[in-house]
C-alpha cells in the first residue's frame, strides 16, 4: 500500500514538472539560402533563440530542407524564414508549408524572405510583397501606420533607423495587406540600378512591414534586418516577437 502511495507521488510530481515546463508554443527557424547569404543569419539566430528563452518558447532551427514535410511540421505552431533567398523547397516541401498554413498556424518573414521562392505564386500572395531592388545601405525615418498590433507597444511613431531599403515589385501580391511600419524616401536616396533593374522608390506610400490572415493562417513580414546588429536592438527584438506571437496563437490585436 505505501508502495502505490509513494508510486502515485511520484507520477504526479512527474506530471507536474512536465505541465510547468510546458513552452507556449515551438518555432520552426528556417534560414536555407540559395541565393545572397546575409551575414546576419548568425545574430538573427542567436536573438530568436534569447527571445525563446525570455517569452518561453522552443525554437528549432534548421537549414536542412529535409525537415520541412508534413509530419514533421504537425509539431510547430510558426515557421520563420529568417534571411532565406532564391528556391530552397521542392514541390513536395511547398505543398507541406502549404498545409501548414491551411490548418490555422502561421508564417513569419524577416528581410529576404520576400527574396525566396518566386516562382511559387502561393508564397508570394503569402509574403504579400516581393524584393525588386534596393539601395546602398542609408540612414532614413521610419513611420509607424499601425500601433494596433503586438510589439508596436513602444515602436514610436517617427525613428531614425539604418538598414538596406527594399523596394518590392509592384502591383503587390496581396491586396489585404495591413501595413504597420513605412520608411519615409524623403529622408534618404533610394535610387538603384542593376543593368536593366532599376528602381527610384515606391512614392509616398513604402511599406516595410505588414501582415494578413492567409489561407487559412496569418502571415507577418519586416523587411528590416540586414546589419547584424539590428538583432541587438530592443525595438526591433519587440517587433520581431510581436510578429512571431501573432503568427503563432493569433492572439494581440484588440
Amino acid at each position: 500500500m505505501k508502495n502505490k502511495y509513494f508510486f502515485s507521488l511520484a507520477v504526479l510530481f512527474l506530471c507536474s514538472i512536465s505541465a510547468f515546463s510546458q513552452k507556449q508554443f515551438k518555432v520552426l527557424l528556417f534560414t536555407k539560402t540559395a541565393g545572397w547569404h546575409h551575414e546576419s543569419i548568425h545574430e538573427g539566430v542567436e536573438a530568436i533563440r534569447k527571445m525563446g528563452d525570455r517569452h518561453f518558447f522552443d525554437v528549432d532551427w534548421q537549414e536542412n530542407t529535409m525537415f520541412i514535410n508534413e509530419k514533421n511540421l504537425e509539431k510547430y505552431q510558426v515557421i520563420i524564414f529568417l534571411n532565406t533567398t532564391a528556391d530552397v523547397l521542392n514541390d513536395e516541401q511547398q505543398k507541406a508549408v502549404e498545409k501548414f498554413i491551411q490548418a490555422g498556424k502561421g508564417w513569419v518573414g524577416i528581410h529576404s524572405a520576400s527574396d525566396t521562392e518566386y516562382e511559387w505564386p502561393w508564397y508570394t500572395k503569402m509574403v504579400g510583397m516581393m524584393f525588386k531592388i534596393h539601395p546602398t545601405n542609408q540612414t532614413a525615418y521610419l513611420r509607424v501606420q499601425d500601433s494596433n498590433f503586438p510589439g508596436m507597444e513602444r515602436f514610436p511613431k517617427k525613428l531614425l533607423w539604418t538598414d538596406e531599403w527594399y523596394e518590392f515589385q509592384t502591383p503587390a501580391k496581396a491586396t489585404d495587406l495591413k501595413i504597420l511600419v513605412t520608411v519615409d524616401e524623403k529622408t534618404y536616396n533610394p535610387n538603384a540600378k542593376w543593368g536593366t533593374n532599376e528602381g527610384k522608390g515606391m512614392g509616398a506610400v513604402h511599406p516595410i512591414s505588414w501582415y494578413h490572415p492567409y489561407d487559412g493562417g496569418r502571415a507577418f513580414y519586416t523587411a528590416l534586418g540586414h546589419i547584424p546588429s539590428t538583432f541587438s536592438d530592443q525595438t526591433f527584438l519587440d517587433h520581431i516577437y510581436g510578429g512571431i506571437y501573432w503568427a503563432a496563437t493569433g492572439k494581440g490585436i484588440e
